[in-house]
């Protein structure tokens, strides 16, 4: 079983400097992937970015939903247990909670259900 804990939610100004963290209890998993999705209110779980330990045949550890690409930055630790998302320029929009997610190996997909292990969520608040 592994356990993510998010930090970083809040209320902020459109423009704040913002992010994330999600810290995963699991470390001995050869490679892991820790994706980074988001629900608006009345609206879908959607993906923003993942972040794999093991480098993808496209030669990046990262990749972004393309309708998102620009608007955030993900970026992973040495110890592989911890994921940070860099919100680039937060805008009313990106009000949601922000929810970390795992999967065992490179996992290259933006499908919730791809993902086994699911944090508790952070809030995040953008006013204009």
């Amino acid at each position: 079983q592994v356990h993510l804990k998010e930090t970083g939610g809040g209320v902020i100004q459109a423009g704040e400097s913002l992010t994330l963290s999600c810290t995963a209890s699991e470390r001995s998993f050869d490679v892991i992937t820790l994706a980074w999705f988001r629900q608006a209110p009345g609206k879908e779980r959607e993906f923003v970015a993942a972040f794999s330990t093991k480098i993808h045949l496209n030669g990046d550890n990262a990749y972004y939903a393309e309708s998102l690409k620009g608007r955030f930055t993900i970026s992973g630790s040495d110890t592989k247990d911890t994921v940070n998302l860099q919100v680039n320029n937060p805008l009313p929009e990106d009000t949601a909670v922000y929810y970390c997610a795992a999967a065992r190996g490179a996992v290259l997909s933006t499908r919730p259900n791809a993902y086994e292990y699911w944090g508790q969520g952070t809030r995040v608040t953008v006013s204009s």
